[in-house]
């Protein structure tokens, strides 16, 4: 078998298949890891760490320590993200030629139905894995320059702090970066054609991020359509479709990613595919025996743990172990931005439409101890079938991602509040919180205002 591409789809998928004795070749043009550890997931963290400290140092006197913030080193920033990066990257490349995999470096072209030519050699495999991962998109009209009009890959790799910077799209990526640079200290406004920021998350989880930005001091602009761009002198002019009018040092476009599909040979080897995207059964097949998808490539969610999945689902079903398809609503979703967003399952809207009788409770963060002490504000939101299962788990608060472990559990095992409520939860920590919240759904809330 052979895996195009070195990202979390690729390499999952060729680890796991060499793991279960299958022959894998891996080619990828770039670098192993793809996106997500060069120019996504993990560079960006890595700034929102940064900032996180940033802010910490800003506001040491909250907590009674001398701080003062003195500014962002954008040269030190960049060492630290890199070398997280570098060492990363060792680990995987050492990964995959301890596995036995062979690694092709080079642009892989499907040119057969079981054929991917590199470099002028051809590879032939029983099965083909397309793993071509996603790019930055943009809006026509909107030519990126990589210095005032940039997009997410050119914002991991900023060598300066702009003063003021325009996030088009208020998606997880614009809301990250717009975490960042508020951080860091640029004057930041979001710009979103949707009425929420965050528009995939139940409406509960938009308007408290929304709020929460508005304290920081984050400006966003809602429900209005960008019209056009003007470079100028110093920056970059955004109007609206409603005319008003944006200025700003830099515009950052995050618009969406758009699957890497033209001229790889797909159209050619008659494998259906929609506005790029290829198309896949729940086992990653598409309609050519033989030849598979997964990733940013498919129409799926684009997520490295998304993609991660669907590469070892792919070799464990090449390899005859028959895997469970995968419940896509079953999946943890997270916002790094301050503060944190997190969620699994489905929202209220959501449920609703696919005829639940829904009840839902919401319980804020001001009643626990541990959200006291990191001085934070948010809430856990627990949708769920009356007398049944609980059917999803929205967070908004700092850390709140690292509770999605217990709610995905909770979730993809189909508890009930019942079933949650009599567990003990460490004391003090946030995840008391998540105990808490299904006492009260439960009916029995201790620390709750019934």
């Amino acid at each position: 078998m052979h895996s195009n591409q070195g990202s979390s789809g690729g390499y999952a998928a060729a680890l796991r298949g060499s793991q279960l004795g299958l022959s894998v070749a891996l080619i990828e043009a770039d670098k192993v890891g793809g996106t997500c550890l060069h120019r996504g997931c993990i560079p960006t963290k890595a700034l929102l760490h940064s900032a996180e400290i940033a802010d910490g140092a800003r506001d040491g006197a909250h907590f009674g320590v001398k701080t003062t913030f003195d500014g962002i080193d954008m040269v030190g920033v960049n060492s630290y993200k890199d070398g997280v990066i570098n060492k990363l990257y060792k680990g995987l490349s050492g990964l995959v030629k301890s596995r036995g995999v062979t690694f092709i470096e080079g642009h892989g072209k499907l040119v057969a139905k079981d054929t991917v030519e590199v470099n002028g050699t051809r590879y032939t495999g029983k099965n083909v894995i397309l793993a071509t991962g996603s790019y930055a998109k943009t809006l026509p009209g909107l030519e990126i320059d990589g210095e005032k009009i940039i997009t997410s890959d050119h914002g991991t790799k900023m060598s300066y702090v702009p003063k003021s910077i325009i996030v088009l799209g208020g998606g997880v990526i614009g809301c990250e970066f717009a975490s960042v640079w508020k951080s860091f200290g640029s004057e930041v406004t979001i710009i979103e054609g949707l009425p929420h920021l965050i528009a995939l998350e139940d409406e509960s989880s938009s308007k408290q991020l929304e709020r929460a930005f508005r304290k920081r001091g984050i400006n966003f602009e809602l429900g209005v359509r960008f019209q056009s761009a003007v470079k100028t002198a110093d920056g970059v002019t955004v109007t609206l479709e409603d005319g008003k009018t944006f200025s700003a040092e830099i515009l950052m476009v995050s618009v969406g990613r758009g699957p890497v599909s033209a001229n790889l040979g797909y159209e050619e080897q008659g494998i259906s595919m929609d506005r790029g995207y290829v198309l896949v059964d729940d086992k990653c097949r598409t309609n050519v025996p033989g030849i598979w998808a997964v990733g940013d490539l498919i129409p799926t969610l684009q997520l490295a743990h998304v993609g991660f999945a669907e590469g070892i689902l792919v070799a464990e079903e090449i390899a005859g172990l028959n895997p469970r398809a995968i419940n896509y609503d079953g999946i943890p979703r997270v916002t790094y931005s301050d503060p944190e967003v997190a969620s699994v399952g489905l929202t209220t809207a959501e449920a609703k439409k696919r005829g639940h009788d829904v009840v839902e409770l919401s319980y804020d963060l001001a009643g626990n101890g541990k959200a006291q002490i990191l001085n934070t504000a948010g809430s856990i939101k627990l949708v769920a079938q009356k007398d049944g299962p609980v059917l999803g788990v929205h967070m908004v608060g700092a850390r709140v991602g690292e509770l999605l472990a217990e709610a995905e559990l909770i979730y993809n095992w189909e508890a009930r509040a019942s079933d949650v409520a009599p567990l003990i939860h460490a004391h003090p920590t946030l995840s008391e919180a998540m105990g808490e919240a299904h006492m009260a759904l439960a009916g029995k809330p201790l620390h709750a205002h019934g």
